[in-house]
């Protein structure tokens, strides 16, 4: 049974080549339409009639497969339908008015990209046709970049692979562009080719994946490679870039340095020293070592590094590194250094070991060390510098001059390398006190212990000898001999006056002191009270004597009152003035308490501030 819809649509369109020729209708469409994947593409039929038609229909239709076109949507003055069981059933719409009519498409697909046609029928007015295509686009994934690490060698023929370039989920098909430090690579014969997959998946996206392979020079070590993805979307086109990446480039060895690492400086006898070698190749080369004066024994080595341990002057020549390229016509490629190892033979001094001056003599002695480089020396004493050069001069020798003598030589430019000796200088002569005063005198107290010193020095070594002269109780508590010196200590018990005698003396003469001690005898008691009773004795006679001299001044003074003296004025005076010297003197004394009136009285007469009871 044919549909009504069906009779309907083919009545008119019979009816429509029954009418005048000349009707006709204008259909305006875009040409293309570009959308996303997945949004919405809105497709735009716009008509016009010559003349006004009495009805209007309009179909849509899309291109199928093998170029077979199928309707996908109707519509008339009546009624706007979508036809069933087609891939667009359930994602168009239809809407419009009197001149236009839109087809609106949701969540477009990859499947839509084709011919959309727009079928337009005014019967006797006329009828027309126009299409559009739409284009659908999805982004491509960014671009995975992966270089080959196991290196590339400039010495093959060909261009190698240097890296791959893979994006996916692209549609359309997009482009792979490969650069080098950013500027761009294009195959070249030789030098650059480019090999590209392309491959559709079941959804329909694309995934490209390209290969450079390039002819690598040493300078490419030290370079940079990327590639970069073009990709149209709606209206332009976009690119996205990789990563940039590095290639192991290997290349032979053309030259090679040798230089030594350590030690910084000089090398010295007993020092460490290690030398190395390195070519401009890669992968480094094997290296091996050896030495200018036997060239056919190989050294062992750590790789590229040498290594002295304990070195000696003997080690000191001409040393090489070498390589050899297994790849390269160019084949053996060496280095050389020349190694000087410094030294400082030990200290030779002269006289050697010890020597024996006599007193006010001169000497000379010397310190040389043989030394491949410069030398210094310093002459020291006891850790005192005491001269510089390797020439020691000792003049007018005294026993300060004995002793132990070492000189040092050292490198200047080395730090470290120094080598020292002595002499021990011996001084002979006869002894000498060190104490200055030969004679020394002292009074004690008869029991005291004394301690009596006596130090002398000389070589060889003096003995010293006690003897004593007086007190008996003596002896000898401390001897210490130390090298030329000789020291003793006498303990004595004064009981009487005692001379003690130290006498030093060797072979070559002597020398003595004198203590002179003189004996304190010690007071008893007895004769301590006979001292004081003396001492009552002598005050007695002294206070008698000051009381006769008082009484004396009085009687002259009450004669001279009486006029029985005949003394002029200045006979008067000069009594006057002895008087009162004696007024004084007596004053300061006292008397006992049975002759202290009498002694007022007499004052009072002699200093004339009260009469006497027969002048008043």
């Amino acid at each position: 049974m044919v549909p009504k819809s069906s009779v309907l649509l083919l009545t008119l369109f019979i009816f429509s080549f029954t009418q005048e020729v000349g009707a006709q209708v204008s259909l305006n469409m875009e040409d293309i339409i570009e959308v996303y994947k997945g949004d919405s593409a809105v497709i735009h039929c716009r008509y016009s009639f010559a003349r006004d038609p009495k009805m209007v229909m309009v179909q849509w239709f899309v291109r199928g497969s093998g170029g077979r076109r199928e309707r996908i949507s109707y519509s008339d003055l009546t009624m706007q339908k979508v036809d069933n069981y087609t891939t667009y059933t359930d994602r168009i719409s239809i809407a419009g008015d009197t001149s236009s009519e839109n087809l609106t498409i949701v969540d477009v697909r990859l499947s839509d990209e084709r011919e959309f046609f727009c079928q337009v029928n005014g019967l006797a007015a006329g009828i027309g046709e126009a299409r559009t295509y739409l284009k659908v686009f999805n982004p491509p994934e960014p671009p995975m970049i992966k270089a080959v690490y196991s290196g590339v060698s400039v010495t093959a023929p060909l261009p190698s692979k240097i890296a791959t370039c893979e994006t996916r989920e692209a549609f359309p098909k997009p482009n792979i562009t490969w650069y080098r430090n950013h500027d761009p690579l294009y195959p070249q014969n030789g030098q650059v080719n480019v090999l590209t997959l392309v491959a559709k998946g079941l959804n329909g996206l694309y995934a490209v994946e390209s290969e450079l392979q390039y002819k690598v020079e040493k300078e490419d070590s030290d370079a940079v490679f990327s590639c970069e993805v073009s990709y149209y979307v709606p209206g332009a086109i976009r690119t996205a870039e990789s990563r940039d990446v590095n290639i192991t480039v290997h290349y032979p060895t053309f030259n090679m340095e040798m230089w030594k690492e350590s030690p910084k400086g000089l090398v010295k006898e007993g020092d460490t020293v290690e030398i190395r070698c390195q070519g401009d190749g890669n992968p480094p080369p094997t290296i091996t070592f050896s030495r200018e004066q036997e060239l056919d024994v190989g050294l062992e080595a750590e790789g590229n590094l040498l290594v002295l341990k304990d070195v000696t002057r003997r080690a000191s020549g001409v040393y090489h590194c070498q390589s050899l390229n297994l790849d390269s016509v160019n084949s053996d490629v060496g280095a050389s250094l020349q190694l000087t190892v410094n030294y400082l033979d030990p200290a030779v001094v002269v006289p050697k070991d010890s020597e024996i001056m006599l007193k006010g003599e001169s000497l000379t002695a010397t310190c040389n060390a043989l030394s491949s480089l410069e030398t210094s020396t310093v002459w020291l004493k006891d850790g005192v510098e005491i001269s510089r050069g390797h020439v020691l001069q000792l003049q007018d020798a005294t026993f300060d001059t004995a002793g132990r003598y070492e000189c040092e030589v050292t490198v200047p430019t080395i730090p470290g390398l120094h080598t020292s000796g002595s002499v021990h200088i011996i001084v002979q002569g006869a002894p000498e006190l060190r104490d200055v005063e030969r004679e020394v005198v002292m009074m004690e107290r008869v029991g005291k212990w004394l301690n009596l010193t006596c130090e002398a020095r000389g070589f060889p070594r003096p003995v010293i000898t006690w003897n004593i002269t007086g007190s008996p109780n003596s002896r000898e508590v401390v001897k210490r001999e130390i090298e030329d010196v000789i020291h003793s200590i006498l303990t004595l018990k004064v009981t009487m006056d005692t001379v003690a005698t130290c006498s030093a003396a060797n072979m070559m003469g002597s020398e003595s002191k004198n203590y002179t001690i003189t004996s304190i005898p010690i007071v008893t008691p007895t004769a301590r009270n006979t001292a004081v009773d003396n001492s009552g004795v002598m005050i007695v006679v002294i206070i008698i004597t000051l009381l006769l001299l008082a009484i004396l001044g009085s009687v002259l003074y009450f004669l001279y009152k009486k006029g029985k003296l005949p003394c002029g004025r200045s006979v008067k005076q000069e009594i006057t003035k002895e008087t009162t010297n004696n007024d004084s003197i007596v004053v300061e004394m006292k008397a006992e308490k049975n002759e202290k009136t009498e002694k007022s009285i007499l004052l009072k007469g002699v200093n004339g501030n009260n009469k006497p009871p027969r002048d008043q």
